[in-house]
């Protein structure tokens, strides 16, 4: 039975009504700085806990609940004759609730503006002692550490009977598991905020990269088995996946979805999102193995998908298919006639998901669109993390250098940086044969760049496609003229790669006598 509650929060969303809701439950309230005024500006019964210790807060606020009064009540076993002794000694009632979250320490550091005195003032003791101390005792104390929660809370203690005021131990026990996680999570932000400060006496300058990095993630499901399935194996997403990204997706239909599955959705809805603002409204991706098969954009999503089945038709056969606009029924209706595992949309038409319900095996993705990248790209090694910001360049017309003597045409130019928006997402050594909006020929992961070539146009030919006068992206330098050369048999009129080679003007040398059209994009995109 829930005689007494402690409210002390920062975020103050739903707590009114959830403490009015307290009190018409006999609840007594206990509470501190605003959020004690809040409920007595509105009509809330409510003990100041400077009232209810005696003692007043002090040093601006620093000690306010770190008293015995506070933390006995807490932390006291009710099934404990001693502690109970101990109690009524000392005079202090029991503590039958805690509802708290902290000062917003990770709001206040991500704003340019923040001092040190800034974040230092926005860590919290008397909350994280709280909100430890109620968990640790989750047996006998209910800790509310979410508003989403008071919802819950409420219901159980509304209920008949025996029940009737009282809160399930599953429910205690799985909001002390969030409280422990919460605080982990809090405790882990200032860590990797004060390890990423410059050691001058200002700490003016701050590191992209602290000294101590603490990663929170939350577990969405277990999995079957991972790449292979003698691994077990799970889906973690970030607390605040950025907008956009792959963890923000609504299944509408199929299988769970697998190991293999979501990483290969992940390169494919990253490659789709690049494609905006490329000259057609339309963009489709069917990726393979982790890497595109086949990248097209078009009018709309029938036709973008069309142009992309073209590339390698025989790859696409179990593929992740990924659109940057919504999939209508023409679309749905085309796509229903190919073995697909996953496909990926901002949004699906009623019609189509009718048509794709038929194929209830397929799983379907909704993504909400959105540009906003990971902070880290993490990659896990023996014994340790390679960490590193994302690859979020995208260079533009602008900043192409022509190196050759030839220009490029409007029409090649469209192509070229079409060819590197692609090339950006193939494993390395990448080469993509590329025309008027969609691949012709992908050359990915080869210990050699000219083997990459070579593939790429046997692709091109093997799915009846045409390389003459196509574009080249390559996604780094060429070491030799000899993997220019390859392209330039196969049809390749252009060619754009980053440059900063040491054979540099040989291989510019060999564009000139072939007659092509080369550019420099100064940026390198390999991808392990």
């Amino acid at each position: 039975m829930i005689k007494q509650a402690l409210i002390s929060v920062s975020d103050k969303t739903g707590v009114l009504d959830f403490a009015r809701a307290l009190s018409a439950l006999g609840v007594n309230i206990l509470s501190t700085g605003g959020t004690a005024r809040l409920l007595q500006d509105n009509g809330v019964p409510v003990t100041e806990v400077a009232d209810y210790t005696g003692f007043p807060e002090m040093l601006d606020g620093r000690v306010k609940t770190l008293h015995p009064k506070v933390h006995g009540g807490i932390l006291a076993r009710r099934d404990f004759p001693e502690h109970v002794a101990k109690l009524s000694e000392h005079n202090i009632p029991e503590i039958d609730m805690v509802v708290v979250n902290l000062y917003p320490f990770q709001q206040t550091v991500a704003k340019d503006s923040c001092t040190l005195e800034d974040a230092i003032e926005n860590i919290d003791i008397g909350g994280p002692t709280m909100l430890r101390s109620a968990a640790k005792n989750h047996k006998d104390v209910v800790v509310v550490c979410d508003p989403a929660d008071y919802g819950l809370v409420l219901a159980e203690m509304k209920g008949t009977g025996a029940a009737a005021g009282a809160v399930s131990y599953d429910t205690k026990f799985m909001l002390a598991k969030k409280v422990f996680a919460h605080t982990a999570q809090y405790d882990g932000a200032i860590t990797n905020y004060l390890t990423s400060l410059g050691a001058d006496k200002a700490h003016a300058t701050r590191s992209n990269f602290p000294q101590t990095l603490n990663i929170t993630v939350e577990k969405v499901q277990d999995m079957r088995y991972g790449e292979n399935p003698h691994q077990a194996a799970a889906f973690y997403r970030d607390l605040a996946p950025a907008a956009g990204s792959l963890a923000a997706y609504k299944q509408l239909q199929g299988k769970e979805l697998s190991y293999n599955n979501i990483a290969d959705a992940d390169a494919a809805w990253e490659c789709v999102k690049s494609l905006g603002g490329l000259g057609q409204s339309a963009g489709c991706v069917i990726v393979k193995h982790a890497n595109p098969c086949g990248v097209a954009i078009g009018t709309d999503a029938l036709d973008a998908y069309h142009r992309a089945l073209q590339t390698d038709p025989t790859s696409a056969f179990g593929g992740i298919i990924a659109f940057n606009v919504e999939v209508d029924g023409k679309a749905a209706e085309a796509l229903a006639k190919l073995f697909v595992e996953v496909l990926i949309a901002p949004s699906f038409t009623a019609e189509a998901r009718a048509t794709m319900s038929a194929k209830q095996n397929v799983r379907l993705l909704e993504i909400p669109l959105g540009d906003a990248q990971n902070p880290f790209d993490v990659k896990r090694v023996g014994g340790g993390l390679l960490v590193q910001s994302p690859d979020a360049r995208n260079v533009g017309i602008g900043e192409l250098r022509v190196v050759t003597k030839k220009q490029p045409t409007q029409q090649q130019l469209q192509d070229m940086m079409f060819a590197w928006r692609v090339a950006k997402f193939v494993k390395s050594n990448a080469i993509v044969f590329c025309g008027n909006g969609m691949t012709l020929g992908v050359g990915a992961g080869q210990m050699s760049r000219i083997d990459s070539a070579r593939i790429a146009s046997i692709k091109a030919q093997n799915a009846g496609l045409s390389l003459s006068g196509s574009a080249v992206a390559s996604d780094a330098f060429f070491p030799f003229r000899d993997g220019l050369d390859v392209v330039v048999d196969a049809g390749a009129t252009c060619v754009i790669h980053p440059g900063g080679s040491m054979r540099d003007q040989e291989v510019i040398d060999a564009a000139d006598e072939r007659g092509v059209v080369m550019l420099y994009t100064g940026t390198r995109h390999f991808r392990h």
